[in-house]
């Protein structure tokens, strides 16, 4: 296990044109699980590449434990990385691809034979390994790589959106696995990923990125609650955090926060003029699609299904959201105002 530390990490392209990673700094404890969160583009491949030693970075610093990796071929700096694609050997069985970084390191074979056990039984599949992955589901696919990248027992996770090849369902299994795999290891661990339910769902931490750069860093519950732009305000939570004009600034709040009072306004809370646009049911929930009064801007309520009850398209209601719950943003710069 490891600490890893970056300051000011750039990676360029084009001779300095494209920058893919801009100017990054982040801290990741020993035994921590962060998740790097973005959209295609943002560049946290590529700061996992710099990271893993498959790319060269253009300036900044990269420390694995203390110890400064720039000039460090990726096989000394004890890093695993599981890939989306799996890259497994066609041609060997599950228990060859597992054994294959021992092999390749010159382990006894005895070593070898005990560590391709352990990690085929902590992966549950151990019944698999005479098989070759064409005879295999994705979820076993899944296994065995990571069981391939774990068995090397390394200082360093690097995992590059590895369920994005699953389906819905196998794709809750396989994060509760990351949980229980985390737990069990104590391995510091890089996730990337561009699905925000798998990053507030598996980091202990979440980094938002843009555009080469950290939007922000902190639990799944700060990132969500307390985004710290519109543009984190925007990514996060679906539907994401609506956001109302108002003279300089935005408020902000998100779709479940809204409710539609019976009496009176209640003091503290900041009224919604709506005209409902279109109702969406979702089973338990439905989305309300509206438009503020004045021209202020479209929102989406996220209500119970019976608070959706005899809305309709084209009808006018009145709903409210507690002020507490709102967060303000300088319309110009797009930060949020600090609490107080």
């Amino acid at each position: 296990m490891a600490s890893l530390s970056i300051e000011r990490l750039s990676t360029t392209y084009a001779r300095g044109k494209v920058k893919a990673v801009d100017d990054v700094s982040l801290e990741v404890p020993d035994g921590e699980f962060l998740v790097l969160l973005g959209a295609s583009g943002s560049g946290k491949t590529t700061l996992m590449r710099t990271i893993a030693g498959l790319e060269r970075p253009s300036s900044g610093t990269i420390r694995i434990d203390g110890q400064v990796a720039n000039d460090e071929p990726p096989r000394r700096r004890n890093i695993a990385m599981v890939f989306q694609s799996y890259a497994l050997y066609p041609h060997k069985t599950v228990a060859g691809n597992i054994a294959f970084p021992l092999e390749a390191g010159r382990l006894p074979a005895a070593q070898i034979r005990e560590k391709v056990m352990w990690a085929a039984k902590l992966f549950g599949i151990d019944h698999l390994l005479a098989r070759k992955p064409r005879e295999l589901s994705g979820g076993e696919r899944q296994r065995v790589a990571l069981a391939r990248a774990l068995v090397r027992t390394p200082s360093l996770f690097l995992m590059d959106e590895p369920l994005s090849n699953l389906d819905a369902k196998l794709r809750h299994a396989a994060r509760r696995e990351f949980k229980r795999l985390h737990q069990q290891t104590g391995i510091t661990t890089l996730y990337v990923t561009h699905d925000q339910v798998e990053a507030m769902g598996l980091g202990q931490r979440v980094a938002v990125m843009n555009h080469g750069r950290i939007e922000q860093v902190g639990t799944p519950h700060e990132i969500y609650h307390e985004p710290a732009n519109t543009f984190v305000a925007q990514f996060m939570g679906s539907p994401p955090m609506n956001l109302i004009t108002e003279g300089d600034w935005l408020l902000g709040f998100h779709p479940e926060d809204a409710w539609r009072p019976d009496g009176p306004m209640p003091e503290r809370h900041y009224p919604l003029p709506l005209t409902i646009r279109q109702v969406e049911a979702l089973g338990a929930d439905a989305l309300v699609y509206a438009e503020l009064d004045g021209g202020r801007g479209e929102i989406i309520l996220r209500l119970p299904e019976r608070g959706a009850a005899g809305l309709a398209a084209g009808e006018s209601a009145t709903f409210c959201v507690a002020r507490e719950r709102m967060r303000r943003f300088d319309a110009r710069t797009g930060r949020r105002e600090a609490a107080g």
